[in-house]
């Protein structure tokens, strides 16, 4: 199955760098390219991308307020990437539902790898920071963090799974640290987004932070 992806960044060099990059990727096709937010818009919903991959900082409608909007249609996941690590714009992509982010000096591979990720349900996040992001977000909510009604919903195991993503672990080391397959892990992951109204791994991973959630063990 192809994977569809549509670019969006202001700098027109770096469209055409990025689109080049995934359009020479086995099975990811760039349908569409897009200098700022509102023609993100636009095009995602003519296009209809897997995933977009979203600058944050565009003249306009900015990345953050397209990722919004992308999301809460329900368009396509959404790649940040940016030029900053501890940049706060990040933070609220990600908020906003954004599946993860990449720094813009991440290397080809690497970029490929996670735009397959990303359409697969997967969550991204650039490794040199991974920890300290999620440390911000328990550190600086962006606001009051109730408990949400779902969390009493959990069972044993999804609040184990919940705490995994906490820690930024992938499917396969979620298995592992629980002992159970990864198909199982998939289902519970989509078990707890869906319960606590969430849209991306990332997201819970912020709630299970904000309310000390960790991995079992």
């Amino acid at each position: 199955m192809t994977i569809r992806v549509l670019v969006a960044d202001d700098h027109g060099a770096i469209r055409a760098g990025l689109a080049l990059i995934l359009g020479n990727a086995e099975g990811i096709e760039v349908v569409g390219e897009a200098a700022d937010g509102e023609v993100a818009l636009r095009q995602a919903r003519a296009l209809r991308p897997d995933v977009v991959l979203m600058d944050v900082r565009m003249p306009g409608t900015d990345g953050i307020t397209a990722t919004r909007q992308l999301i809460a249609e329900g368009l396509a996941e959404v790649l940040v990437l940016t030029t900053f690590d501890l940049d706060e714009y990040v933070h609220a992509a990600l908020r906003a539902g954004a599946a993860g982010f990449l720094l813009k000096s991440v290397e080809a591979p690497r970029l490929i790898e996670a735009v397959r990720l990303v359409a697969a349900g997967e969550g991204v996040l650039a490794p040199q920071v991974t920890k300290r992001l999620i440390a911000a977000f328990a550190s600086t909510p962006a606001g009051p963090s109730p408990a949400p009604t779902g969390l009493t919903d959990l069972t044993e195991r999804e609040r184990e799974v919940l705490g995994c993503l906490g820690a930024g672990l992938s499917n396969a080391e979620i298995g592992t640290r629980l002992y159970i397959g990864e198909a199982t892990v998939k289902t519970h992951v989509s078990r707890v987004l869906a319960k606590l109204g969430l849209r991306s791994r990332v997201q819970a991973a912020i709630l299970a932070q904000d309310h000390g959630l960790t991995p079992p063990g």
